[in-house]
């Protein structure tokens, strides 16, 4: 009887044998901060049929890292039927995907949560604003509270992320939510805006390490171009923390005066506690990587079935399995430009995404003029909007193999919503600049890690671009915790022009990189170039 037609991963015109790289080592994956850094460019899986084919070929030049694997992974392949593939397939997600994005919700939730705690009435009880009844207030107090989070928040990530691998995801994750999930909640109790901050710097210690250890193992189970889509539903599930944290804050401050506590004590005592129970339960569901025997786990796949996702993983990109760090090559390519062209666009994007969510509340009562209950409320339409941005542009991106033509479409949305926040006098059209920076500034999220991804090979410089994107990305994230500032009020503009110049320098790095990927195909195509190295046809996205 013939064999099942295989989910076909191999490069094509011409036949090769899998590879296997280097890729997903612990220490290379100091930050991996953002997923596609693992991925290169160009290939496309048929949906709904039975095979994929990646228009890509790997690199069999002497320099290369790949090694080449048995003929076992292909005959893995054949094993299981296209509909058995993507039963697996859906499986893996529904174990994988709903998990970790539940904990990452609860991720954004703790470390965004400060503006909703803010107004509701901790800025006046902890001295963070100067008034009649706080006349010794520190105006500064709450920028200063939001930025020494990222001080550890990005200095603990590359070891963080080494210890994923070396303890294991299901350990370190679930570990790691827990102990943040404390934090939040001591942080009901403090006395002093400096009390705040100094739990703030830990919680950004306990952070560090999710969100790159979440990216490394969804990884490590899925080929490249299955990955733009899932990387969005990852990032939506997130973004649930961001939309409804507020409806949420608004019920927990229903709480003032309970116990003696103040109801911006409540939003976070509560939520601490929903962190640490998302963390057990995150710990009973979450599951290993492929090569470390996953199939141990409760109600998962079973032997052939993960043996089968390291085939064609393999087959894909030949990096189901990892080899020893090597310093040198880490460190290599840092003379190339476009990494930090990626990791500017990365700063930028992340600027405008940690402004909007340390600060659009207390946009919406102090700019806009909206009661403290409906700005809560006010917070979740804009969000949920960004998300359906999201999951469309992310289907085009991956449907058509590109990403530079959405990301600039994206970053000029943000800017016309930036420009609608700040100089229209009527309510109703800044709100909808609100919804059009939302959803420009977080769809771009996993379009700029996709596209970083799709453009970059090789074990060490992947890796080595993963770690530039958390340090920018960081970067960002200080930047975006101090644009509006408290003297700004109440319209903001300095913060919004800070805004609308990162959007601009976004769209003139992605146009730059875009014009440089053109004509290196070009010239690859005329036989003259050997792009990233290779001359076994790998092409740029664009």
């Amino acid at each position: 009887m013939a064999p099942w037609p295989q989910l076909d991963c191999r490069p094509r015109p011409k036949p090769r044998r899998a590879l296997t790289a280097t890729a997903c080592d612990v220490a290379s994956l100091t930050a991996v901060h953002f997923t596609m850094g693992l991925f290169s460019s160009n290939s496309a899986e048929k949906v709904g049929g039975t095979t994929a084919h990646v228009e890509q070929h790997r690199d069999h030049s002497p320099n290369s890292d790949l090694k080449t694997t048995s003929s076992d992974d292909n005959e893995m392949q054949t094993e299981f039927s296209p509909a058995e593939q993507k039963k697996i397939l859906r499986r893996i997600d529904k174990r994988l995907i709903i998990t970790v994005g539940a904990m990452y919700m609860v991720s954004l939730m703790d470390r965004t949560n400060l503006s909703n705690a803010s107004i509701a009435g901790m800025r006046q009880e902890l001295g963070m604003i100067k008034s009649a009844a706080t006349p010794n207030g520190n105006p500064m107090a709450y920028s200063i509270v939001t930025l020494v989070f990222f001080t550890t928040y990005v200095f603990f990530q590359p070891p963080a992320t080494v210890l994923t691998k070396k303890i294991g995801p299901r350990n370190f994750l679930a570990t790691i939510c827990f102990l943040w999930g404390c934090t939040m909640i001591a942080m009901g109790f403090v006395k002093t805006w400096q009390q705040l901050a100094a739990l703030r710097v830990i919680l950004g210690i306990f952070e560090a390490g999710f969100f790159p250890g979440c990216v490394y193992l969804l990884s490590t189970w899925y080929c490249r171009y299955e990955m733009g889509r899932r990387n969005a539903f990852f990032y939506l599930i997130g973004m649930l923390a961001s939309a409804f944290s507020g409806i949420l804050a608004f019920g927990l401050m229903q709480m003032d005066g309970l116990g003696g506590y103040q109801g911006w004590s409540w939003i976070f005592i509560i939520e601490g506690i929903i962190t640490v129970i998302i963390a057990i339960v995150g710990y009973i569901f979450l599951v290993p990587f492929p090569d470390d025997n996953p199939e141990k786990c409760w109600g998962f796949l079973n032997e052939r079935e993960v043996a089968f996702v390291i085939a064609r993983v393999n087959a894909d990109r030949g990096d189901a399995q990892a080899e020893p760090f090597n310093l040198v090559k880490f460190l290599k390519p840092a003379a190339d430009l476009k990494i930090w062209g990626f990791a500017i666009m990365f700063a930028c994007n992340t600027t405008q995404s940690y402004a909007l969510a340390f600060f659009l509340p207390i946009i919406l009562v102090v700019g806009m003029g909206f009661e403290v209950g409906a700005a809560q409320c006010l917070v979740a339409p804009p969000y949920a909007f960004a998300a359906i941005v999201m999951l469309i542009t992310a289907t085009i991106a991956d449907k058509y193999k590109i990403r530079g033509p959405l990301i600039i479409f994206n970053a000029t949305c943000a800017i016309i919503g930036l420009a609608l926040m700040g100089w229209v006098e009527t309510v109703g059209v800044r709100y909808f600049g609100v919804f059009l920076v939302c959803s420009g500034a977080n769809a771009n999220i996993p379009q700029v890690m996709s596209y970083q991804g799709n453009n970059i090979r090789g074990q060490w410089k992947r890796a080595f671009c993963s770690a530039t994107l958390v340090g920018f990305g960081g970067i960002g994230g200080i930047a975006g915790s101090l644009v509006f500032r408290t003297q700004d009020a109440p319209g903001y503009i300095p913060g919004l022009w800070a805004c609308i110049v990162a959007s601009l320098l976004m769209i003139t790095t992605c146009c730059c990189l875009n014009t440089y990927f053109y004509f290196a195909n070009k010239k690859q195509a005329r036989g003259g170039f050997a792009i990233e190295g290779a001359d076994d046809g790998f092409r740029y996205t664009y």
